[in-house]
């Protein structure tokens, strides 16, 4: 999403608040419960589950193995909700023509450098960049190339963005910031 006018250009940038992760946290989170509880009820002796006896299961190997799947599950499933409560990756991306400074902002992970926030003149920006990258992982991502510091990405490895979404958006912002564009 963004919010343009004369001379100011504003892109918000979406973080880890988005539905496939939601998706893959709750599936993660449910299918490591159910490894844990057949792992348990193979320990205990009891069916805390009614779908899987715990006769069928011994508990070494296979149970102690499904209640380590199910542990290991649940620290990833617990990290995937944290970066979802936090949108780390969020924030947005401000290009102000009248002032001349570009600024880049977003969120992080807790802790001393949770901010992230980059702030240049656009007079040393070089050029906006597109780099695609062909094979089995596909991909295009947008690059602003500046003096002094490098490349910085402007979209995400996993934006799926069409080749042409992707063009369209660099000849764009190439021309609101008055630079070339480079494909690489």
């Amino acid at each position: 999403m963004s919010c343009r006018s004369e001379h100011i250009w504003i892109e918000l940038i979406t973080g880890s608040r988005k539905t496939s992760n939601f998706f893959w946290a709750c599936i993660l989170f449910l299918g490591s419960v159910g490894f844990l509880l057949v792992g348990t009820s193979s320990y205990l002796g009891r069916n805390l589950i009614s779908l899987f006896p715990y006769q069928q299961i011994s508990f070494f190997p296979q149970g102690l193995v499904m209640a380590f799947y199910g542990s290991a599950g649940l620290f990833i499933s617990s990290y995937l909700w944290c970066t979802i409560s936090w949108n780390v990756g969020s924030g947005y991306d401000r290009f102000d023509r009248k002032e001349g400074i570009v600024c880049i902002f977003r969120w992080g992970f807790p802790g001393k450098n949770r901010r992230i926030f980059l702030q240049f003149l656009m007079k040393d920006i070089q050029s906006i960049r597109i780099e695609v990258k062909e094979g089995i992982s596909a991909r295009q991502v947008l690059y602003m190339e500046i003096r002094g510091r490098g490349d910085i990405p402007l979209t995400r490895t996993d934006d799926n963005l069409t080749p042409l979404e992707i063009e369209q958006k660099a000849a764009e912002l190439a021309y609101f910031l008055r630079v070339p564009i480079e494909i690489f």
